[in-house]
């Protein structure tokens, strides 16, 4: 359990530094990560993304010194790295739903995020199947929508996209050009400044007339884990990207390359029964 460790490490090291700069290549380093692996085991396990838990904490820190000292509110602002007192205050009136100036007052009800512990656990009472898999580049046709990663909000739309593409008839319409991959949903482009990501519906390019509504995408060549999910959607889908990321890579002598990711929905049968078959292909990389 390493990297769970190591991850332990990192969250110490920004602990130490919510008062200075803090950049994502510094922290993943400590790590012993790449940025990119770093950033989606963060999220994977926590729920934030790297940038957002960090603003949390410092916006908890701030809250704690307006209140224990008599620390101009500029200066405050300075110290946990932002530029101007509006951008501040913008940002604590956000979480705290009060002004920094008025949390100097008694008796005001403000919100305070701990900071992240981790219990590392061996887990492994019940084994994980997976299987490595090479697999050139290859298209994929179909829809995408540009989602916010902060909050679980991408949760949240992925599965209302998903319901509309089902009631639509996009769903059906790409269910006709599948190749043997069936549905898939491609995760991509992920952007951890900006805390959002892609999420596209779609099926193996197996025609070049398609309505022109329909958008291409490239899955370029990589080597992947690919991780078979036998359950009701979502809930088995969920509970394996959890594993995935708390378990096996914890365990293994992998990490995630830079790519997309795929929830590929190979079965013809009913996503909500308790024998419904598909998988999670994660891109990979040796240490």
């Amino acid at each position: 359990m390493e990297s769970l460790q190591q991850l332990v490490d990192s969250i110490d090291y920004i602990e130490k530094n919510l008062d200075g700069d803090l950049h994502i290549e510094q922290i993943a380093t400590v790590s012993c990560m790449s940025k990119f692996h770093y950033q989606r085991m963060f999220h994977m396990l926590t729920g934030f993304t790297v940038g957002e838990y960090i603003r949390n904490r410092r916006l908890t820190k701030s809250a704690e010194e307006l209140l224990q000292s008599n620390t101009k509110v500029i200066d405050v602002a300075l110290k946990y790295g932002y530029e101007t007192p509006e951008s501040f205050s913008k940002a604590f009136r956000k979480i705290h739903g009060i002004s920094p100036s008025t949390a100097r007052k008694k008796s005001q009800l403000l919100k305070a995020f701990p900071k992240l512990s981790f219990q590392i656990q061996i887990k492994g009472d019940v084994e994980m199947e997976y299987k490595i898999m090479e697999k050139e580049a290859f298209q994929v046709i179909g829809k995408g929508i540009q989602t916010s990663t902060v909050s679980g909000e991408n949760n949240r739309n992925i599965t209302a996209f998903w319901n509309e593409s089902n009631s639509n008839g996009f769903s059906e319409a790409l269910a006709e050009n599948c190749g043997p991959l069936g549905l898939i949903g491609v995760c991509t482009d992920f952007d951890q400044q900006q805390e959002n990501m892609t999420y596209f519906i779609g099926a193996e390019k197996q025609t070049e007339t398609y309505p022109n509504e329909w958008q291409e995408l490239e899955i370029p060549k990589a080597t992947w884990a690919i991780f078979p999910v036998k359950g009701a959607m979502p809930e088995a889908m969920v509970k394996v990207w959890e594993r995935i990321f708390s378990e096996w890579f914890p365990s293994t002598g992998y990490e995630h390359a830079e790519g997309p990711e795929l929830e590929v929905y190979l079965s013809d049968g009913d996503p909500n029964s308790d024998d419904y078959y598909s998988e999670v292909w994660i891109p990979i990389m040796t240490k």
